[in-house]
């Protein structure tokens, strides 16, 4: 019969397309040669072959898919109406027209067509095999964050500085040979270069400070998968993404291994913001492979990522960028979008740049502008690109693209353009984070070596960054006692003067209150007797075996008359009432003799 069903095997798949049963390992290679046999059969005969034939948009009831008779019948009637969905769109419509018109009409919810139509819809950008690729050849390609750079050295440079896009996206590297500043994590002799080449990728923790390149590496990585076929790629943020998100994307995850048998690379941004019951959703499918998770942090693994998760993933530290590397970045965008150096010749001089019949303005910066971007974007990428754009979107916007009588004019940028755009120095300081105690720690030693300079340095950086005064001011108070100490006892007064001075006056009239008193203790005489001797006390305690030795009875207050007849402060010498030294012992028998100041725990 016409309706008959052939029994499936229990491991086998349907083909969404002919409805045919194949296994798992073979489904994926049907599907490329019956996807492209569907394109070609869908084409009239009278069709240019040129280029992809004119259809009408399906809509109204003559759009519905009508059950067939046989599931050959039902496939041909579907071809042509999901077909024309990857078909490229030179002379019809939008795609999103088309597909609005292939749903208006009703269908059976269970129908194997609108299964079939469904997962065509939703697999067909991960599609890897040579029929997608064909397929993709036929259509524009689009606009998106792969095919940015492309489009940028297409793009003349009043077109580009008119996208809504920053820069740093439009530019942003999609090769290794492209990525600079990091050779210590992805160069040629480190151990994850051979693991990226092989796409033998672990889970990873990509931790550094903002525009070091985290983002720009994982897009790396999605770029070679891709090309390969050999992973899907997930991008989510933790600041707008819920944990049923996480656990839909996991779900997809395991039926991509089960059915395609490809693995999934899910790329977590700012995966600190995740507490730590959430970040517990990635641990049994990372440890199993259902994810290869890739997670990137500017804040410090071992306090803000769950430890669990910690053990299951390497961590790659990624430095800020140096100044050189900077400047590479910055020649390397300053070359694809045709700006020329000033007092340099171009590789390949244009004097002329046609965009619309109309000759553009030439563009050029200085030198010494990009220098100073260099060094003043402090290691961040993302501020140094988009102060480029700034500045020369700025120069662009004062004067006509096209001079009066259509001859070309040129726009230089210069370092004062550079510095008005940024402002000041962009200084990288986190109150709540790993900067902050780096810098408090490197003032503490700075003034503990007596460097005066070294300790302005620290604090103007902690300032300058936002850090609160009575914070540092506390911070000089506990310096006072511990580094200094006795060696100057007016060194606590001057420390607690500073911190009260800063409570009643604030920022920024007490960063010299500050400065002052940093300078006064890292010019201080430096004693820590007593905090040596204060923490031996600390280990004496800690390290005593048994009960702890009471006090002397004659050490004891006695204000009641039982206190007394048990011998409480019997035989307590009162010092004032002798004229010269007392002798008294004041500790417990058994420690008797002992000298805090000299003890070692070694000595118990």
């Amino acid at each position: 019969m016409a309706n008959e069903k052939i029994a499936a095997a229990p491991d086998s798949v349907q083909c969404p397309v002919c409805f045919k049963d194949f296994t798992s390992a073979t489904i994926n290679g049907h599907l490329d040669i019956c996807l492209l046999k569907g394109v070609t059969d869908s084409s009239p005969s009278t069709a240019d072959e040129s280029g992809p034939p004119v259809k009408k948009s399906r809509t109204g009831p003559e759009a519905v898919i009508k059950p067939a008779a046989s599931s050959s019948s039902m496939a041909s009637a579907q071809s042509p109406g999901v077909f024309s969905l990857f078909q490229g769109n030179r002379g019809k419509p939008p795609v999103q027209t088309e597909r609005n018109g292939l749903f208006a009409g009703k269908q059976s919810p269970g129908s194997a067509a609108s299964k079939g139509v469904k997962r065509l819809l939703n697999e067909e950008a991960e599609l890897g095999a040579a029929g997608t690729e064909t397929l993709r050849s036929q259509q524009p390609a689009p606009a998106s964050s792969g095919q940015g750079l492309k489009t940028a050295k297409r793009l003349s440079p009043r077109t580009l500085f008119a996208v809504d896009k920053p820069l740093a996206e439009v530019l942003r590297p999609e090769t290794l040979e492209e990525y600079f500043g990091q050779n210590k994590v992805v160069g040629e002799q480190s151990l994850f270069r051979p693991l990226l080449d092989s796409q033998e990728i672990p889970s990873l923790i990509l931790w550094g400070p903002p525009g070091c390149g985290k983002t720009t590496l994982a897009h790396i990585i999605a770029s070679t998968s891709k090309k390969k076929g050999t992973a899907r790629f997930v991008t989510l943020s933790a600041t707008s993404t819920s944990t049923n998100e996480v656990r839909e994307v996991i779900k997809q995850a395991q039926n991509e291994l089960r059915l395609c048998k490809r693995k999934t690379i899910l790329f977590i941004d700012e995966i600190h913001r995740f507490n730590k019951s959430q970040q517990d959703t990635f641990l049994p499918h990372v440890e199993c492979g259902t994810v290869t998770l890739i997670g990137a942090t500017t804040e410090n693994p071992s306090f803000q990522v769950n430890a669990a998760l910690l053990s299951r993933c390497k961590v790659l530290v990624l430095e800020k960028l140096s100044v050189e590397a900077m400047g590479s970045i910055l020649n390397r965008a300053v070359a694809t979008l045709g700006i020329r150096i000033q007092g340099q010749d171009s590789t390949n001089p244009k004097d002329e740049d046609q965009t619309d019949g109309h000759r553009q303005k030439k563009i050029y910066i200085q030198q010494k502008a990009l220098d100073t971007m260099a060094y003043l974007c402090d290691g961040d990428a993302r501020v140094g690109l988009n102060s480029l754009q700034l500045a020369v979107q700025a120069q662009m916007s004062k004067t006509n693209l096209l001079a009066p009588d259509d001859s070309p004019q040129e726009i230089l940028v210069t370092e004062e353009h550079i510095k008005e755009g940024l402002q000041r120095s962009h200084i990288l300081y986190d109150k709540a984070g790993e900067e902050h105690y780096n810098c408090i720690s490197a003032l503490h030693k700075s003034m503990r070596g007596s460097h005066e300079n070294a300790s302005l340095y620290w604090l103007g950086r902690m300032l300058e960054g936002g850090e609160d005064p009575l914070y540092v001011a506390r911070r000089l108070v506990r310096f006072a006692s511990e580094d200094v100490g006795m060696a100057d006892p007016t060194a606590l007064t001057q420390a607690v003067s500073a911190f009260q001075a800063c409570h009643f006056i604030g920022m920024p009239e007490c960063e010299v209150i500050l400065a002052q008193c940093v300078v006064y203790l890292a010019r201080a005489p430096k004693s820590v007797s007593i905090y040596k001797a204060y923490n031996n006390v600390k280990s004496c305690l800690r390290s005593h075996k048994g009960p702890l030795p009471p006090v002397p009875l004659h050490l004891r207050n006695a204000p009641t008359r039982l206190m007394k007849q048990l011998g409480y402060s019997k035989g307590y010498k009162y010092n004032p009432d002798f004229s010269g030294p007392v002798e008294q012992e004041y500790l417990p028998e058994e420690l008797q003799g002992i000298n805090f100041f000299t003890w070692k725990p070694s000595d118990s």
